[in-house]
């Protein structure tokens, strides 16, 4: 006779218990195929995510059957819809201007390449007509419509065009919600700034549309493409290139030297490592920059005895941007590896995730003097270089960097690669291609190929119910108080409670132009169904134009609310709110 124990036992082997769910993690998710290669990536619509490849041959057409050079990533969809480009768009940069125009300029044909063509009721528009719109009613966006039906690309090479001819600028959306462009160089040379474009220019135009020239893009040869350029609270603007930095005084034009980055470190193409600003918060918003990676190899180096072995830098250097933290200098850190050619993505809890990159090399493509197949970096198949980091500017030094809980991907992100924080508030990878032209590389043989798969690393709470902000106003004046209703899941405890107010900035070259983050202050209300926000104070602290709002409460993060931040005029526009 079977007992009853054994009865069970048994029908626990035929009918095992069901797995417990797994926690809430981390997680990269394999998402589609972009059809050209990720090299620039922008978000211009809750939606939308502008991707820009070189004129190559990606798979990806247009309607008329031509190679496409430019892409539109739906996020909700995961599809690409090709964009028809007249120019080549190859290593630029770009930004959102403060009426929604989204402007990209540099390149190898060296114009304004593709501003983003509003629709209005339908139909398209010229660009002066568009211009003159934004002082309308009505707040200019990249794209009304969510899944990208009617939105072009606008491109007039004869009357929109830079100054100066320019390739591997930086660029920057300033206080007056105009773009500053930075650096570059006239012509493609194989490796180092040969040919320097050492300048400053705007658009719209300033100074009748004379450049400026820079003593410190001179001074920073050759090590000194795509700087690294931020828009500080007092409208003045941080830079560094090479292992140099300054503070640039838009309005008097003159430079503030501040010291080095410490040990030799150099961050900037193509000795690529990473740089951003990091959180500014209410009420004094003191401004702290982190920048990590790149190399420590002297810059006159011949090019020859470069190597796609020669490790990265591990080093992440901070400095506080005040007369005290000037005065104290860079603050050295470690990455638990070195990285070349990392990017830093601001992320709406005041964290920064570190990602991308090899762990060896330089940045560039088959110009240096050994090689890895086409590429001047290696080695992302170590795990760790895989594996993305979190950084805390909280925590104490020493203890700001972790991996753990991270996952590890299987897709190499190299030379010419993108990342973006989306509105849904997850991370979007795209690109990689160290590659003179679309190439696979056949297994077992050095190098990467070109990369068309599209990932996202997705955060815990992306596992979770969120919070939500619900009628978020469409505009949001400067030092104005606001409230907006809000969904807080049960069992989340409002203890800690942030605001983000975040421009996703443009991924190009491990750099996030423009992006940034300042916290808002708010209240929620004793029901917990209301929030009262107050915005930055001034145009200053938070340069106009198109911004999302992120509620974060304890661990959990909202979607992002699309908003206009200021009055969405054309720029140049008047200081708007108070002084600090």
């Amino acid at each position: 006779m079977i007992g009853l124990g054994s009865l069970l036992s048994f029908a626990y082997l035929l009918f095992p218990a069901a797995a417990a769910p797994s926690a809430p993690a981390w997680q990269f998710v394999e998402k589609g195929h972009s059809g050209i290669v990720g090299l620039e990536a922008i978000v211009v619509s809750p939606t939308l995510t502008v991707l820009f490849d070189r004129a190559s041959n990606d798979p990806l057409r247009t309607a008329d059957g031509k190679v496409a050079w430019g892409a539109l990533w739906n996020l909700e969809t995961n599809t690409a819809t090709a964009l028809k480009l007249v120019s080549d768009t190859f290593c630029a940069s770009g930004a959102l201007l403060s009426n929604g125009t989204m402007l990209r300029c540099g390149a190898l044909n060296q114009y304004i390449r593709s501003v983003w063509e509003a629709t209005f009721h339908g139909s398209r528009h010229e660009p002066d007509w568009r211009l003159r719109r934004a002082y309308g009613p009505e707040i200019v966006r990249p794209c009304a419509n969510p899944l990208g039906v009617g939105c072009t690309i606008f491109e007039d090479l004869e009357n929109l065009h830079l100054a100066e001819t320019r390739w591997y600028t930086s660029s920057l959306r300033i206080f007056d919600g105009s773009l500053m462009i930075v650096g570059g160089i006239h012509e493609g040379t194989p490796f180092y700034n040969t040919d320097p474009v050492n300048n400053f220019e705007f658009f719209p135009k300033k100074d009748g549309g004379v450049p400026r020239p820079s003593a410190f893009l001179e001074r920073s040869l050759p090590v000194n493409l795509f700087p690294r350029v931020f828009a500080l609270p007092d409208g003045k603007v941080f830079m560094i290139a090479n292992n140099q930095s300054i503070i640039y005084d838009v309005e008097a034009n003159t430079e503030t030297i501040l010291p080095d980055l410490p040990n030799g470190a150099r961050i900037t193409n193509p000795f690529d490592g990473t740089a951003t600003l990091l959180p500014l918060s209410p009420p004094d918003y003191i401004p702290e920059v982190l920048a990590c990676g790149g190399s420590t190899m002297p810059d006159t180096t011949p090019v020859e005895d470069l190597s796609s072995q020669d490790p990265a830098t591990s080093q992440c250097s901070r400095i506080t941007l005040t007369p005290a933290g000037i005065a104290k200098g860079w603050e050295v850190d470690h990455m638990p590896q070195g990285r070349i050619m990392p990017e830093m993505i601001l992320l709406p809890n005041g964290q920064i995730l570190i990602t991308n990159g090899g762990s060896t090399g330089y940045a560039a493509v088959a110009s240096i003097g050994v090689t890895t197949g086409n590429s001047n970096a290696d080695h992302p198949v170590c795990v760790s270089s895989f594996t993305p980091i979190l950084y805390t500017p909280s925590a104490a030094l020493g203890s700001r960097m972790s991996q753990k809980g991270l996952p590890t991907t299987n897709i190499a992100r190299m030379y010419h690669s993108t990342v973006t924080l989306t509105p849904q508030g997850n991370i979007l990878l795209a690109g990689s291609n160290p590659n003179g032209n679309i190439t696979v590389i056949p297994a077992g043989q050095p190098g990467f190929s070109s990369e068309f798969r599209v990932e996202t690393l997705d955060p815990p709470f992306m596992q979770m119910a969120r919070p939500t902000l619900i009628n978020v106003p469409a505009k949001i004046p400067f030092n104005q108080k606001f409230t907006v209703r809000v969904t807080i899941p049960s069992g989340v405890s409002t203890s800690s409670i942030k605001v983000a107010l975040m421009d996703l900035g443009f991924s190009s070259h491990a750099f996030h132009s423009s992006a940034r983050l300042v916290f808002m202050d708010a209240v929620l209300s004793a029901d917990k169904r209301s929030l009262t926000i107050t915005s930055p104070p001034n145009n200053r602290v938070f340069p106009p134009g198109p911004a999302y709002i992120f509620l974060t409460v304890g661990e959990t993060t909202s979607v992002g609310a699309h908003v206009m931040v200021g009055s969405g005029a054309n720029p140049p526009v008047a200081d708007q709110g108070v002084p600090l």
